[in-house]
């Protein structure tokens, strides 16, 4: 799935493409990436048909385009999902879902949403254009400049849950999908199963300001991509997986200490960290054979 740098690369190739453009009409392809709209695919075209693009906002790994009327194209790109500006002449791609023609984005462009495993989706949200009701309850991510460190860092130490779940946790803080969770845990020499009420103060504020700085670096790289389906608003992929440290990287040698990275599953997932510099917790080792 996206990570929230890739998402914040689309929105602001979104932003720099579309904002401005007026939707003719829509095409929805495929009833599937609209199912969440109560108005059913043609009540959603014909929602969107005339309205202009006033803006592109994202909360955690949602993003919106708020509209003239008051309300929003929302969209989440689930785990293959891609928001394109095409060519008005373009060749439709293989899974093209929902196409917006638009009049007045930059170069004539249209907008294409394209899901190849279709987990992602589209909708209008009423009078969600400074922020959809749908996504009211997600929490602010690091990058976002209303980000409260101070609250999230005391429910943090409230809790006795592992801290990478906490990282993980939508309502607390957006936006930390597990590679920049398990990259923030290795910067910081935290292991993902320490619990949070066992964190210093400090630990935490440090935690927090890594899994920043790492989402930074991977925007400014344009994302983080292991899969040809990760890719901006111009189709092209991300390079900070080239820069991982401890994500993807099991059995290779930690950058920092030699160890061996090691891999153990996570929540239908996979963790990664270095054994030495980020020691298991004592109430997590397990007994010897």
């Amino acid at each position: 799935m996206p990570e929230l740098p890739e998402v914040e690369v689309v929105r602001a190739g979104l932003e720099r493409h579309v904002v401005g453009a007026r939707v003719v009409a829509v095409d929805v392809l495929h009833e599937r990436p609209v199912r969440r709209d109560p108005r059913g695919p043609e009540g959603f075209a014909l929602a969107l048909a005339g309205r202009t693009i006033t803006g592109a906002s994202r909360r955690g790994k949602y993003l919106w385009l708020p509209l003239d009327d008051g309300d929003a194209l929302l969209c989440h790109l689930g785990m293959s999902g891609q928001m394109l500006v095409q060519p008005a002449d373009a060749e439709p791609e293989r899974h093209l879902r929902v196409r917006l023609r638009l009049d007045g984005a930059a170069e004539g462009r249209h907008l294409h949403f394209v899901d190849q495993r279709m987990f992602g989706g589209l909708m209008v949200s009423t009078g969600g254009a400074v922020l959809p009701p749908e996504i009211a309850h997600i929490g602010r991510d690091p990058l976002d400049p209303l980000f409260d460190l101070d609250d999230v860092v005391a429910r943090v130490r409230r809790r006795g849950s592992a801290i990478k779940r906490q990282l993980l946790d939508q309502a607390l803080v957006s936006g930390i999908g597990n590679i920049y969770a398990d990259e923030a845990l290795w910067r910081a020499r935290i292991h993902g199963e320490r619990p949070g009420d066992r964190l210093t103060r400090a630990q935490v504020v440090e935690l927090i300001g890594h899994a920043r700085d790492v989402m930074l670096d991977a925007l400014a790289q344009g994302g983080t991509s292991f899969d040809a389906l990760y890719v901006n608003v111009n189709g092209e992929s991300g390079y900070f997986d080239r820069s991982l440290h401890a994500y993807g990287r099991e059995g290779e040698p930690c950058d920092r200490c030699g160890r061996a990275v090691r891999r153990v599953a996570f929540m239908n997932r996979s963790s990664y960290f270095c054994p030495g510099c980020q020691p298991v917790p004592r109430a997590t080792r397990r007994p010897p054979r």
